[in-house]
């Protein structure tokens, strides 16, 4: 019993060190990188989505880091009398986040009134039959779908832009997540159709390994009783605990949804997708290792294999976990080099400083 008792405290001492020193690391390269912040002597009127979780996050990482980038901030949303807001406050430019639910109405008043309007689609090209009928109410859209920007192009709008969403380091950073969090592997996404069948090939060795899922619909999966003890099934994480999920495992999955996937798309036009989701940068600014499908754009933005590893099948994804979780200081490398490049080019303040060097000059 007292052999068990010590080597149990040597065992957590030299995990304690050891998270200890990773965790310094990646302090030290968080205040290695600065940012010189441009005030532009602006007023903007921000129209968040309103819609509450899981857009609310999202909502307040751009209303607070356009408040540090803007001489005036006005924050309301799409459920108010945004028009009239606008009348009284008289902004420089009235910028719309998501607008899915925003009445276009609304947007036609406020030109009318000589104010200029921004949209930031959030969510393309998953909701472009939506969209599409909402574009051209606007002076000026930003997409997160690099693809889109030639659609929105097609329907008459006169000025289109490729602006991808970034990461909110305040939260999603590298953290020191409670023992209940470490896990070899992670995924945190919905159960999309296409999906599940790239999962359903992997039943049989993710139920072997130190595995967590966490999303909806995932009883889809064919063998679910198999991983079903590992999913954490329906239920909606705060940004502060997906970051704690990321930053509990060695390695996390991404998987990028399918431009073409039957659950919940109005994308009739099946109009591709070929740019990161958001998730790739949130990840990996928890400093961990980023297992992600390809996407076209991606190296636009990380380095595969060096600040980022890729897949293109189950088998290659299994190869590759089975090689990063016994080469550990090559995988913190990698994940190292991710969180510099997203620290350096990938957050919300460098996308809405271009946003605004758009807009303004």
């Amino acid at each position: 019993m007292q052999d068990a008792y010590l080597q149990g405290q040597q065992d957590g001492f030299r995990a304690g060190w050891d998270h200890g020193y990773w965790f310094g690391q990646c302090e030290s390269l968080l205040q290695s990188v600065t940012h010189e912040i441009n005030v532009r002597p602006v007023h903007v009127l921000f129209v968040a989505t309103g819609k509450g979780y899981p857009y609310s996050p999202l909502d307040e990482a751009v209303a607070e880091t356009l408040r540090t980038l803007t001489a005036r901030l006005s924050i309301t949303n799409a459920q108010q009398p945004v028009a009239e807001v606008a009348a009284r406050l008289r902004p420089d430019v009235v910028i719309v986040l998501d607008g899915l639910e925003f009445e276009t109405d609304q947007i036609d008043a406020i030109r009318q009134l000589g104010i200029r309007t921004v949209v930031w689609f959030t969510d393309d090209p998953y909701y472009t039959d939506i969209t599409s009928r909402l574009a051209p109410h606007y002076d000026v859209i930003f997409t997160l779908e690099r693809v889109c920007v030639d659609f929105y192009l097609s329907l008459g709008c006169q000025q289109v832009h490729y602006l991808p969403l970034g990461v909110y380091p305040s939260v999603f950073r590298p953290r020191n997540p409670p023992r209940t969090e470490r896990k070899e592997i992670s995924f945190v996404g919905s159960a999309y159709w296409k999906r599940v069948a790239f999962f359903d090939q992997m039943t049989d060795y993710l139920a072997t390994k130190d595995t967590r899922i966490s999303g909806i619909w995932w009883e889809r999966l064919r063998n679910f009783q198999k991983l079903g003890p590992k999913i954490a099934l329906g239920r909606w994480m705060t940004p502060e605990e997906t970051a704690n999920v990321y930053n509990g495992a060695k390695i996390v999955i991404n998987m990028h949804r399918a431009h073409d996937d039957e659950s919940f798309n109005n994308n009739s036009a099946l109009i591709p997708a070929v740019s990161p989701n958001p998730r790739t940068f949130e990840i990996a600014a928890c400093a961990t290792l980023q297992l992600t499908d390809i996407r076209e754009d991606l190296p636009l933005y990380y380095t595969p294999d060096v600040e980022i590893v890729t897949y293109s099948s189950p088998q290659e994804m299994i190869d590759k976990i089975e090689y990063y979780l016994t080469h550990e200081q090559e995988r913190r490398q990698i994940a190292l080099r991710g969180l510099f490049r997203t620290l350096r080019d990938h957050t919300y303040a460098k996308r809405l400083e271009t946003m605004l060097a758009i807009l303004f000059g």
